[in-house]
């Protein structure tokens, strides 16, 4: 019987004929740069032949290396779904769930009463990955995205809301001959500084056709949620998703001022891998999400 080829040396592998690094396929993986060296040198000992052209940091497979790679890639990912498949069965009720932090603050958590007594044997259990990722590798059976949906091509993916900016205040700000303009001039404008909220602001007022106000000093936030708390205690004005909102203005607490502006740049889509629209527990997460976004 042939010396069998240890695992973790696929793995490493795969990992690093995906990313191109090393480096990267340690990070991947969650082990040291030189476990995975470590892998592929016994990988390619066990084998007689070089796999990968060494180009400095970064590393491409060579002939020899791409027809491995065909052939062992498929079957390394059927063992990773027969084990996924084997690992759910205890826990068939629960869903993996993720979306951007934002959206669990100001969108998901009022609403989980609400979808526990639609859906009560499902148990979500939520992450907040950002960026592009493979749903099957990190775990997540669902994701909410907030954004577009180009670097998702190989998922199902459905519209649920269109991304819509509004101006916000508290009531005690405004009265009835409150504009958009007039309140610009009265208090000042909040902002969030992340790279997925910085151009709202801009978007607004090219809408509006107003000058992008100047932001004070200290109300400048690294998370939508402290700009809506401060916006809440009345410290200045703020242009927020108005998903993010929704329960803020039913509770009275913040106001909308004007009408919503389009948001080119994002907006919210259900995804999920193709073959989980067989689980009941996805579709019947997927009905409930469309209701909620569509109010």
């Amino acid at each position: 019987m042939k010396r069998p080829v240890p695992l973790k040396s696929v793995y490493s592998f795969v990992a690093v004929a995906e990313t191109g690094s090393m480096t990267d396929a340690s990070k991947l993986l969650n082990v040291s740069h030189s476990a995975i060296s470590q892998s592929i040198k016994s990988l390619e000992s066990q084998i007689g032949q070089a796999l990968f052209i060494r180009q400095g940091r970064v590393v491409v497979l060579n002939s020899t290396g791409r027809q491995y790679y065909k052939q062992v890639a498929p079957a390394l990912e059927q063992i990773i779904i027969a084990t996924e498949k084997l690992i759910e069965r205890p826990h068939s009720q629960r869903l993996t769930l993720n979306m951007v932090n934002s959206l669990v603050m100001h969108w998901w958590i009022p609403r989980v009463d609400q979808f526990s007594q639609y859906a009560p044997k499902v148990d979500i259990r939520l992450s907040s990955l950002t960026g592009n990722f493979k749903m099957e590798t990190e775990g997540v059976d669902v994701a909410i995205i907030h954004g577009k949906t180009d670097a998702w091509s190989n998922y199902y993916c459905e519209l649920l809301a269109t991304d819509e900016l509004v101006l916000t205040a508290s009531p005690d700000l405004i009265d009835q001959d409150t504009t958009p303009a007039s309140i610009l001039k009265q208090y000042p404008a909040i902002i969030v500084t992340n790279d997925r909220r910085k151009h709202d602001w801009k978007i607004w007022c090219d809408s509006y056709k107003l000058p992008e106000p100047e932001y004070a000093q200290h109300l400048k936030f690294s998370v939508s949620v402290q700009a809506v708390q401060a916006t809440i205690r009345k410290l200045g004005v703020f242009v927020s998703h108005k998903q993010f909102i929704r329960d803020e203005v039913d509770q009275g607490s913040l106001i909308e001022i004007g009408t919503p502006v389009l948001n080119p740049n994002q907006d919210f889509y259900f995804a999920c891998p193709p073959e989980k629209l067989k689980n009941e527990n996805v579709l019947l997460l997927r009905n409930w999400l469309r209701q909620e976004f569509r109010r």
